[in-house]
């Protein structure tokens, strides 16, 4: 292998685990949000997102093991991921009303997205990386989509 692959396998494995850590930390608060919240409605799409987040972690999990390396096995709680998670946690604790949920989760997927986005438009990132992250873009995209149309229904009827 020329250091030319071998530093686009290394790109690819930890730009893979980066984003593996954070859709498993959304994952597992979709999960405590579906235990959480009081609609029965909202608790089964919390569940929802949160299995198919977890769908996202298997697949991208796997990407990285095609490259005989290791996956991330934890969340990451670093930097902005960090800050909203604890944040997060805390006003849950003096808000617990649904709305508040459905407000930070969706804050949680723009994060997200984000992430996926910034990876795809940056010059330097090799073809390689971006076509792996595009492939997941339109589940990101659909998990996002999900939670900003249920924050600007309940927005509409307040």
């Amino acid at each position: 292998m020329t250091t030319n692959n071998t530093e686009l396998r290394k790109e690819k494995i930890e730009t893979l685990n980066e984003l593996i850590q954070a859709t498993r930390d959304s994952a597992n608060f979709y999960a405590d949000a579906a235990d959480a919240v009081t609609n029965p409605g909202l608790s089964t799409l919390f569940g929802e997102l949160a299995e198919s987040k977890k769908g996202l972690v298997g697949s991208m999990s796997r990407e990285v093991r095609a490259e005989a390396a290791e996956p991330a096995q934890s969340g990451t709680l670093r930097g902005s991921l960090h800050q909203l998670y604890s944040t997060l946690r805390a006003e849950m604790a003096r808000d617990h009303g649904d709305y508040a949920y459905v407000k930070e989760l969706e804050k949680s997927e723009d994060r997200l997205m984000a992430a996926f986005h910034d990876v795809i438009k940056r010059d330097d990132a090799p073809k390689a990386v971006k076509e792996s992250l595009l492939s997941y873009l339109p589940k990101v995209q659909q998990h996002h989509d999900a939670m900003r149309d249920r924050k600007w229904a309940m927005e509409a009827r307040h």
